[in-house]
């Protein structure tokens, strides 16, 4: 088989090699992600509570100085009381207290029931932080396990890369450069092996001639119809 085509198809398999770790780095980055995924999730519903409960602590605060002024309101009218001297007027000071104590029941209702639900959310804080701090644990874990996994596939790439580079640079330039353009648009199947007098990266049926070519292995040859570099495999070779 003619030399330069040897060694096409070695940088190929080279080629196609580094690139099947990016699968298994995705794969990995994944694995994080859904962790981090469920961790957003449960921070989400943390920063929503802690907003529930800081709104109703404020409506609290709110009623609670609404019942201040209304104390007030009835300590005032109590003043006022003593010195009415029409009827007209006692009504009128009447119908202020009534609509006032009337307010005070409504403060202290919901103030009962909005200190209530708070309790109710603080507990699911709780609950909800105790999950946080599990799937933290998760995460750390999952993450050493990652970085480790990732760190031994960064170093069989660099190994490739090293041969990769190795073995480019005996490659004649020209030679070279012609695999490169192919593989700007064919990525890893710039070299295909030919089955069934068929090119394995558009699978289309090569004329005899072109295949006679590829049997023979003495030259370089390109498919003419996608133009792929094409070689037998040894196995078909055999056979």
């Amino acid at each position: 088989m003619n030399k330069h085509l040897n060694e096409l198809i070695e940088l190929s398999q080279i080629d196609q090699a580094i690139d099947s770790y990016n699968p298994q780095l995705e794969a990995a980055d994944k694995k994080v992600a859904k962790v981090q995924k469920k961790i957003d999730a449960i921070q989400a519903e943390l920063d929503s509570l802690n907003k529930e409960i800081t709104d109703n602590e404020e409506k609290i605060k709110a009623f609670e100085e609404q019942l201040t002024i209304l104390n007030q309101q009835l300590a005032d009218n109590a003043k006022k009381a003593k010195e009415i001297s029409t009827e007209k007027e006692m009504k009128a000071l009447s119908l202020e207290e009534d609509i006032a104590k009337e307010k005070m029941t409504f403060a202290n209702e919901e103030i009962e029931r909005l200190q209530g639900i708070n309790e109710t959310k603080k507990a699911l804080l709780d609950e909800q932080q105790e999950k946080l701090q599990e799937i933290m644990e998760t995460y750390n874990s999952v993450n050493e396990e990652v970085a480790a996994e990732k760190a031994e596939i960064e170093k069989s790439k660099a190994e490739l890369f090293a041969k990769r580079q190795e073995l480019s640079q005996k490659i004649e330039q020209r030679v070279l450069s012609f695999y490169e353009k192919i593989r700007v648009w064919a990525g890893n199947t710039a070299v295909v092996p030919v089955k069934k007098q068929a090119c394995y990266g558009c699978y289309m049926k090569l004329n005899d001639k072109t295949y006679a070519e590829v049997i023979k292995g003495e030259e370089i040859v390109n498919c003419p119809h996608c133009g792929r570099i094409l070689y037998m495999e040894r196995v078909t070779e055999e056979a």
